[in-house]
């Protein structure tokens, strides 16, 4: 058999409720949900952080953001940066023969050529280096030309027609395509008439324009498989669709996105479940038997060595990942692989008593978030916001120093069962005090490995 074509597809702040399959059919992914009865639904599957740009990091890598240098999403601090010698999934994928590109939100390196998706492993890249985007007055970047949008073309149908484009070019080589949407993430915009059904239903306005964001990616979606039937690609291609964190829930410029979140606990920005936990599938005809769910657990870093395995390539010598192949899980066999897993995610420098959490088994510890670690100057967001629509008036990163901060002592970590408690509601820490000691200090020692602090 020829090597496997590869298409990660990947949305932003997309959570297990805004599929149609787990939410009733309240909104309308007809694709979605049929990937997922046609692939393997990992039920169980963890992004790397609560938020995209360390979240990228980690499936880019298959190693733990910290490791990388993406630790925050401030690209105009340069904080997002992955660290230039840290190898990508384009890099190694790319020097096996495959033809790479990226299409979408990069997040991971902007201001700075070097870190162009062009010079970490992706031939091409059709999208934007920062954390968002407007979905009608966008400015895409092409390879490096620069090109403005207007009211006429919606971002999401410029990325699924790109998508659509680079499989046809490429469909006489194995490739790897990342498709990275920016769908739904704030701005809240999308196409009239798909939002105004929405309201008509009874949700909010910002409910609204958030289901016929991902109303308008599903469709694009379609478009995609479509287009690997015809080229007839599809049995040979890994096709896999997942979210970089949980979804946004808050209120954005007088829009709620406060939806259904499947009950989790949590949502985009903390460790609970809501905010890392997200939706997987994966369809591979030739090489996965589908029509399976499985609840054993997975995470971004796995992603690499996953499919290094699944397309027969070595996976390089140099690279200490910390991701584990999960082929057997996909595969459906016994034996469920459940090494212990590891988050933490705060404003600038880590801190590791705050927002933190980790799995062992079934068990899964979690430190609150801490408000100071938060806490960002007020030059922050005004300097995030240019850097999105004036990139060109930046000469480089904000280089001043990070703002000092106090931080207090941690409150009292919580402890989960997660197998019989998913939805977080029963905190048995005062039970299981040898547990969350032994817990503690693992969290502790991973903290200080990856970061050296």
């Amino acid at each position: 058999m020829s090597k496997p074509n590869v298409i990660f597809i990947i949305a932003d702040d997309m959570g297990y409720g805004d599929f149609g399959l787990f939410n009733d059919q309240i909104s309308c992914t007809p694709q979605l949900d049929a990937l997922v009865e046609a692939g393997v639904c990992l039920t169980q599957h963890y992004s790397a952080s609560p938020v995209c740009s360390p979240a990228r990091a980690a499936l880019m890598t298959g190693r733990y953001a910290h490791r990388t240098g993406s630790i925050d999403t401030f690209e105009a601090r340069g904080l997002d940066r992955l660290r230039l010698d840290e190898r990508t999934m384009g890099d190694v994928f790319g020097g096996a023969g495959y033809a790479t590109g990226l299409i979408g939100k990069w997040h991971n390196g902007a201001l700075d050529r070097r870190y162009h998706p062009t010079a970490r492993g992706y031939r091409e890249f059709i999208g934007f280096q920062g954390g968002w985007s407007p979905f009608y007055q966008y400015r895409l970047d092409r390879n490096g030309s620069i090109e403005y949008g207007g009211r006429r073309r919606y971002l999401t149908d410029v990325f699924s027609e790109a998508a659509v484009d680079f499989i046809k070019r490429h469909q006489r080589e194995p490739f790897l395509l990342h498709l990275a949407y920016n769908a739904p993430h704030f701005p809240l915009e999308a196409p009239d008439a798909i939002a105004r059904k929405y309201v008509e239903e009874g949700f909010s306005l910002g409910v609204s324009l958030i289901y016929a964001m991902i109303e308008v990616m599903d469709a694009g979606i379609g478009r995609i498989v479509e287009t690997l039937d015809s080229c007839g690609l599809a049995d040979n291609t890994i096709l896999i669709f997942t979210s970089d964190n949980g979804p946004a829930l808050g209120d954005w410029h007088g829009f709620s996105q406060r939806r259904f979140n499947y009950g989790f606990n949590g949502g985009k920005g903390n460790t609970y479940e809501g905010g890392i936990r997200v939706p997987l599938v994966i369809r591979w005809p030739d090489g996965i038997d589908g029509g399976r769910r499985s609840a054993e657990m997975a995470h971004f870093s796995d992603w690499l060595p996953t499919l290094l395995n699944l397309a027969g390539l070595e996976a390089p010598e140099d690279i200490a990942l910390d991701g584990v192949d999960i082929t057997p899980v996909l595969r459906g066999e016994r034996g469920g692989i459940y090494p212990q897993r590891f988050w933490q995610w705060n404003r600038f420098r880590p801190v590791g008593a705050s927002n933190a959490a980790m799995r062992d088994g079934d068990w899964k510890l979690l430190r609150p978030l801490i408000a100071e670690s938060m806490e960002v100057t007020p030059v922050e967001t005004p300097m995030d916001n240019a850097v999105k629509w004036y990139p060109e008036g930046f000469d480089g990163i904000h280089d001043e120093p990070l703002p000092q901060r106090d931080i207090p002592d941690p409150p009292p970590p919580l402890l989960f069962n997660i197998a019989d408690d998913p939805f977080e509601q029963t905190d048995l820490a005062a039970q299981h005090p040898q547990r969350v000691a032994a817990m503690e200090a693992e969290l502790e020692r991973w903290f200080i490995e990856v970061t050296g602090i």
